[in-house]
């Protein structure tokens, strides 16, 4: 073999291995930067419980038996008190055992958004996908919220996933199993059903077959929502004829629908990815290959608009009925919905990024610019807890003198408010079904209103009859309680604050002498 054509193989062969070393630096890279994503979730994993995570403790801590019937009265099907429940079995009860299921739901979430990501735009960009996705400050909330929500974005993004394998399948199975898995959203969540406009327009944008075949696939996927969502109709009804006594949010804003888009950008961020962009301009003359053509599709719109369709669509429909309505569920959590369409979106701006290197670039800045909600404003949202303030309670109280506790929840101020043998056993006091009070508890609504002006009145003359010492506990929505009640009982009792504890007052009222009750 002539010595020309033996170097021109070696140099072949170096630049083969080369550009190997480089792609595997490149998916090193990637795999830190995911698994830094997903590491601020676990930052708060020790902190206690919510309340309303100790609501999802509630229904499962008088056993089996009795899960489906608490359940009834949540905003849910009780899917996930019963796996909530199997993994307390094999994990335990800490604060940590109890996120745990959400945490494992959400990493597959995030596997299952990564193979979509793949499915659409290829590796690099699938991989961008799951970090857009993992770092948003709303997944890493739910992530470990010990509630239902990491369990319903697994099955959103599985949905997802079905959705857009369909373009290349026109079985009746493949419909089939999207219908089920978009249905298996709503045992998990109901507002989650906000999606389903957007599966829609998604289904008619990423199926290009004949169009027999496309409203046959349309029809049985409708017919399989249909019948996997008949369990859900007395829950649905349940909510919408009580969906009055379930708000507590105010009124959207338009800079919240914004920050869902671009969680925690700064303007540094912002400056960063306008030099991308500037530098992706001045390079486009070094493109070897046109971004379509690295696309599983020829049409470039279809996949942008399959995937904002995805984002949008859900976040539009939350904004505008939370806006024009009384019934504002514009929450962080419910926004998550439309986060794996959101992602997908990063995930096709990539795409269209030819120079690896500047792909890995916008997404350091990504990860940097939105880590900073993450680390330094997310880990406080799990509030508030009332674990300290229970333990205060305890603590400071060893006669075991009555406590009075304002219920901590909106429902407290429709329900009727349980006998005092019976309150650790209602919902409305969830938070006493983990974190113990030896002392007897009087249960009070969670605002000022006439019910919990006669419950408090009759407390007083009782307490004041027998001279007795007692306690109060409540969160800052009951400031007007603690307002009537430190000035009804300022003629017989001293008022002294223990302590706030996460935003729940924890008050002391020591009876006065009687000469001094006198004067």
């Amino acid at each position: 073999m002539p010595k020309s054509q033996v170097e021109g193989r070696t140099d072949v062969q170096q630049n083969a291995g080369l550009a190997v070393n480089k792609n595997r630096t490149y998916s090193v890279i990637y795999a830190l930067l995911l698994a830094m994503s997903i590491g601020i979730w676990l930052l708060p994993i020790r902190s206690g419980l919510s309340l309303d995570e100790t609501g999802s403790y509630w229904q499962i801590s008088a056993g089996f038996s009795h899960i489906w019937s608490r359940g009834s009265i949540s905003l849910c099907f009780p899917t996930y008190p019963y796996i909530l429940w199997l993994a307390t079995k094999v994990l335990g009860t800490s604060e940590i055992a109890l996120r745990t299921p959400s945490v494992l739901a959400m990493l597959g979430a995030v596997y299952l958004l990564y193979l979509a990501g793949r499915e659409l735009f290829g590796r690099d960009a699938g991989i961008f996908t799951a970090i857009a996705f993992s770092i948003h400050y709303i997944v890493a909330f739910a992530a470990v919220d010990t509630r239902p929500y990491a369990f319903a974005a697994l099955a959103t993004n599985a949905a997802i996933l079905a959705l857009l394998r369909l373009r290349n399948d026109d079985s009746n199975r493949g419909a089939v199993l999207f219908g089920v898995l978009a249905a298996s959203i709503l045992y998990f969540h109901f507002l989650f059903g906000v999606i389903f406009p957007a599966f829609v327009v998604c289904f008619f944008l990423i199926k290009t077959g004949e169009r027999k075949a496309v409203w046959r696939q349309f029809g049985i996927a409708t017919a399989a929502i249909a019948v996997a969502c008949l369990p859900l109709i007395p829950g649905v009804e349940y909510v919408l004829h009580t969906s009055g006594s379930h708000v507590y949010e105010k009124a959207p804003r338009v800079s919240e629908a914004i920050e869902t888009l671009f969680p925690g950008w700064s303007r540094a961020t912002i400056a960063g990815v306008a030099v991308i962009l500037l530098l992706l301009f001045l390079t486009r003359k070094r493109r070897q290959t046109s971004a379509l053509s690295q696309l599983p599709w020829q049409d470039a719109t279809r996949p942008l608009l399959a995937c904002a369709s995805l984002g949008l669509i859900p976040l539009l429909i939350l904004y505008a009925v939370s806006r024009g309505t009384s019934i504002h569920m514009f929450a962080e959590r419910h926004r998550l919905v439309a986060i794996p369409g959101i992602a997908l979106c990063w995930g096709f701006i990539i795409s269209r990024i030819p120079q690896r290197a500047l792909q890995l670039l916008l997404c350091a800045v990504f990860l940097g610019g939105t880590a900073y909600r993450g680390v330094v404003y997310y880990p406080w949202r799990h509030l508030p807890s009332s674990k300290y303030a229970l333990e205060a309670a305890e603590k400071n109280n060893p006669q075991g003198s009555p406590v009075l506790y304002y219920s901590p929840f909106i429902e407290g101020d429709y329900e009727p408010m349980p006998a005092r043998e019976s309150v650790k056993d209602s919902p409305l006091f969830a938070p006493l079904s983990y974190y113990k009070l030896s002392a007897p508890v009087v249960p009070l609504p969670r605002d000022l209103n006439p019910e919990s002006i006669r419950l408090g009145s009759e407390f007083l003359q009782e307490a004041t009859q027998k001279h007795e010492r007692f306690l109060a506990v409540g969160e800052a929505p009951s400031q007007k309680n603690f307002d009537w009640l430190k000035e009804n009982a300022s003629g017989a009792f001293d008022v002294r604050t223990i302590g706030v504890y996460e935003g729940m007052s924890v008050l002391e009222f020591t009876p006065r002498a009687k000469t001094d009750a006198r004067r």
